[in-house]
């Protein structure tokens, strides 16, 4: 056995550690996302350096990064050797987007759940209740919670009249 070969993972080791499917690994390579190499005997081996990136997918997937700007940013990391520092600027790419989350994530938490338990079913004092649709000149979505500074502002705007 080559000194490669110990070191380096079998697919199915490799999903054990990762805590992920062979599948998904199949999947993540097929997407750019990781590499492996293949023994004489045709055998799929990874190195373990490709547990770090399978965690960074993961973790990224789950605050909800598209695999596709997980791509991006692992396609600027140098290749060989990742140190620290790489990790570090690749992830500022991301930094606004977090931060944006979180501000999200906060407001959902601070009013939606009030909103949601309130049991009032009341049209006029709702500050979500969007009539005539008028938020959809603003875009696509649930613009009171996807939207800018300006939909959320007028939000607050809104519950701060129906406690009024």
């Amino acid at each position: 056995m080559s000194s490669r070969i110990a070191k380096d993972l079998s697919v199915g080791q490799m999903a054990d550690r990762a805590g992920v499917a062979v599948s998904t690994l199949h999947y993540y390579e097929a997407e750019g996302l990781i590499s492996s190499w293949r023994t004489s005997a045709n055998h799929r081996r990874y190195d373990r350096r490709e547990l770090r990136r399978v965690a960074i997918i993961r973790t990224a997937q789950a605050v909800g990064v598209p695999l596709s700007e997980i791509k991006v940013m692992l396609d600027g990391l140098p290749d060989g050797r990742i140190k620290a520092e790489d990790w570090r600027q690749a992830a500022e790419v991301w930094a606004d987007r977090l931060d944006q989350q979180i501000e999200t994530l906060q407001q959902l938490r601070s009013q939606m759940g009030a909103c949601i338990g309130c049991g009032c079913l009341s049209m006029d004092h709702c500050p979500l209740y969007n009539k005539d649709d008028r938020m959809a000149g603003r875009g696509a979505g649930p613009r009171y919670w996807v939207g800018g500074p300006e939909e959320r502002d007028e939000m607050e705007r809104k519950a701060d009249d129906a406690e009024a």
